[in-house]
């Protein structure tokens, strides 16, 4: 079974290497000399899902790319739901700062055992450290994921007790705010300080705050097992594999949401839904050329003086990414049925942007 975040890790790593390893003036890199545009880029690689590039308020590309369904040759479609795995997480760092709006938070400096006096060192960490990965949390999705194998079930409160466990065990990774280090457990532990704080369930809160206000009616919780009919299958290796237990990926990578609604949620973030102070606080920015940091639900990636902010998901069957270039006006929707073990074809689709559409 695939994991929500361990392509994402392996992306960024590969994603640092290659932006400095590589310059505009090599010509050994054919990928990149040989680049025509985005529409035909993304149909040399085998992409297959549904592709939004904007610049400036023009399309770069705006199609489905193959089959949202073998079976039935079912086309990939604008209003066709899709796994976005951690993509979520976007929404569940918004879904916090609605919090704070809400005044059921007063700083995202809190710490954990203002929540739960009992969460082993809650008093170090601090929901800005949640958001950003910089808790040291250990990633419960492993232990969950390969018990869920051998037959155990879990819910969200379950995976938190397993998330205490780990950390009674074995201690945190690091001490909280000395170093980064991207883990899921940040953002099942979110999701509850959600629900516990707003007494509504974290979906519930999610829809009443963020969907509906934006009219993003095809974002919602996904289910164990998809409805064919509204969803494109997954595939991985040419096999079905759509699958998955959705209670793992609490908080996490656990929404189903339509290119339709991803542009509409890139379009609000990069624009007014946050406050200036909110951006301020969500934003990671004086990034070095050629890396990537996070911040609260979004990565930055800097390539020279274009500024990339952007969050990915992997998850059975499925891989997707979001994300906004300031300088540019640009908008930027993935969403594919198809896995991608490496992370490579976002990889290379994010390299070919930042190298040949937005330099």
């Amino acid at each position: 079974m695939t994991t929500l975040h361990k392509n994402l890790i392996l992306f960024i790593v590969a994603f640092v290497l290659l932006l400095t390893s590589c310059s505009k003036d090599d010509d050994n890199n054919t990928a990149l000399t040989n680049y025509t545009n985005i529409e035909n880029e993304l149909s040399k690689m085998g992409f297959q899902g549904y592709a939004i590039v904007t610049k400036n308020g023009n399309d770069l590309v705006r199609q489905g790319f193959g089959e949202a369904n073998k079976t039935t040759a079912k086309p990939q479609g604008f209003n066709l739901a899709y796994r976005i795995g951690s993509v979520s997480k976007t929404i569940t760092a918004a879904a916090l700062v609605q919090l704070k709006r809400d005044d059921l938070i007063s700083s995202f400096n809190q710490t954990l055992n203002e929540f739960d006096a009992e969460f082993p060192n809650g008093d170090q960490i601090t929901i800005s450290q949640l958001l950003s990965h910089q808790s040291g949390i250990p990633d419960y999705l492993f232990v969950v994921e390969n018990a869920y194998e051998q037959g155990e079930t879990f819910d969200e409160v379950d995976v938190y007790d397993v998330i205490i466990e780990l950390i009674l065990e074995n201690g945190l990774n690091f001490t909280p705010g000395t170093s980064k280090q991207y883990s899921n457990s940040n953002y099942l532990i979110a999701a509850l300080l959600v629900q516990e704080l707003s007494q509504m369930s974290y979906h519930e809160y999610v829809q009443q705050k963020i969907c509906i206000p934006l009219e993003m009616e095809n974002t919602y919780k996904g289910t164990n097992v998809i409805n064919v009919n509204t969803h494109a299958e997954g595939y991985s290796n040419g096999a079905i594999n759509s699958t998955y237990s959705m209670a793992l990926a609490f908080g996490a990578g656990d929404f189903s949401s339509t290119p339709e609604d991803m542009e509409t949620w890139v379009n609000a973030v990069s624009t007014n839904w946050f406050t200036e102070a909110e951006k301020n606080e969500i934003f990671v920015h004086d990034v070095p050329s050629g890396f990537v940091d996070f911040g609260l639900g979004w990565f930055t990636t800097q390539e020279e003086d274009t500024t990339m902010f952007w969050h990915g998901g992997d998850i059975n069957g499925y891989w997707s990414m979001i994300g906004f270039i300031p300088e540019f006006n640009a908008k930027i929707v993935l969403l594919s049925n198809q896995q991608d073990n490496t992370g490579e074809q976002r990889n290379t689709i994010i390299e070919q942007l930042l190298k040949n559409e937005f330099n």
